[in-house]
């Protein structure tokens, strides 16, 4: 599994950079194969390091984030939350995973989770808008996302908010 670690507001320690791609190896390489990327991402606020792990691998992405005093106990949670994904999610994902991630990962029964349940469907018309014009509408309407049609681009993108208070946009990769 390939590891790139990325630091902002601080070094990264020479420690964590060694010992940080061993750990994910370790505990996520059962349900990945060789393919997998992994990213981390640790910032400094305060007292606080924040880090977010993201593991891409078969179309699929896991993203956990963790806010501790310690590094180690950030990337150890963080890891532990995508195991928690993966488990949660065992009979939808088997397929997309190693053939054998299940077989040999999980020894205690894990309860079945059904298809997930639709309550609402909505439409609505969209109209081809800016992205600061969809945060405004986002923030106009009360909601923590809002889907539209980018006026540069022409493709369907998603702006929402997020924990850290700023705001992201989802946009289509078609490559």
């Amino acid at each position: 599994m390939k590891t790139i670690i990325t630091a902002k507001k601080m070094q990264i320690p020479q420690n964590f950079s060694e010992q940080a791609p061993l750990r994910i190896d370790s505990r996520l390489s059962k349900f990945f194969g060789d393919d997998a990327d992994a990213k981390i991402v640790i910032t400094e606020h305060k007292n606080l390091i924040q880090l977010e792990l993201t593991v891409k691998y078969n179309s699929m992405i896991f993203r956990a984030e963790c806010k501790t005093e310690d590094k180690m106990v950030a990337l150890d949670d963080a890891i532990d939350k995508i195991v928690r994904q993966i488990r949660k999610n065992k009979t939808k994902i088997e397929k997309k995973l190693k053939d054998t991630a299940f077989k040999e990962a999980f020894v205690e029964p894990v309860a079945e989770v059904s298809d997930y349940e639709v309550i609402k469907r909505k439409k609505f018309k969209m109209k081809p808008m800016d992205i600061n014009e969809a945060i405004l509408q986002m923030n106009m309407i009360g909601h923590k996302f809002f889907m539209f049609i980018n006026a540069e681009t022409g493709e369907t993108n998603v702006v929402y908010k997020r924990d850290d208070e700023n705001y992201a946009v989802l946009e289509p990769d078609n490559d």
